[in-house]
């Protein structure tokens, strides 16, 4: 009937598992760089044919204390002490701007699931320079740039109409012109605190890396699964 639709059971749910095991990470293996190790990972991930392999997961919480999280690409990666981290875009009008504007700590996710792996960041983001904003800002394509001023990110809108149609007014008003950064547009750079790597292992006994930020470097230490 019209509406009806089918909900996945609870045992359907369960039987979805899969044995991992593929690969292992031990201490002594891993770099006591944890910039060194996520640039070994990230490059097997891109050599692997991951789609997309910059995305990352952004944890952030609101004047509220209520989590959200969002999928957004990974735009930049500075392992330079002290401004060492990991950089993207946004409107920072937007649900997660207002929410790193509130509370800067916020946590990052690479899900490179293909590999069995994953990458855990804790840290604190703080807005990046209006010049760095500008240079990647001239890079981003001109559709990309006409969509950041017509889109009011997180607002509620009437229907595609109104997006269209906003779109098409800031392509009339920068019709044979650069289009300048939007006033609400700029990017976050996240210092990590901690990392951690993410192996999957058979009965679930996944190995899990963590780098801890100290007054000296980073401290290494194994977690339980």
């Amino acid at each position: 009937m019209p509406g009806d639709h089918q909900t996945t059971s609870a045992a359907e749910l369960a039987a979805l598992r899969k044995e991992y095991g593929a690969r292992g990470l031990d201490e002594n293996d891993v770099d006591p760089d944890p910039w060194v190790q996520w640039q070994r990972w990230y490059d097997d991930a891109v050599a692997a044919g991951i789609h997309e392999p910059n995305a990352m997961i952004v944890a952030t919480v609101d004047g509220d204390g209520a989590p959200s999280s969002r999928t957004v690409l990974l735009k930049g990666v500075a392992p330079l002490r002290p401004d060492d981290g990991f950089s993207f875009f946004t409107n920072t009008a937007s649900r997660k701007g207002r929410a790193l504007a509130h509370e800067s700590s916020c946590a990052l996710l690479f899900p490179w699931h293909p590999l069995e792996r994953q990458v855990r960041v804790e840290g604190m983001a703080s807005p990046l320079a209006a010049d760095v904003v500008q240079a990647y800002w001239a890079t981003r394509p001109r559709g990309s740039q006409l969509g950041a001023w017509a889109s009011p990110q997180s607002q509620v809108v009437s229907g595609r109409e109104e997006l269209d149609q906003a779109y098409r007014d800031v392509e009339a008003r920068f019709d044979g012109q650069d289009v300048p950064v939007p006033p609400t547009w700029g990017g976050y750079l996240v210092r990590p605190a901690s990392f951690e790597f993410w192996q999957g292992r058979r009965g679930r006994l996944h190995d899990r890396i963590s780098y801890g930020r100290t007054s000296t470097g980073w401290d290494v230490t194994r977690l339980a699964p």
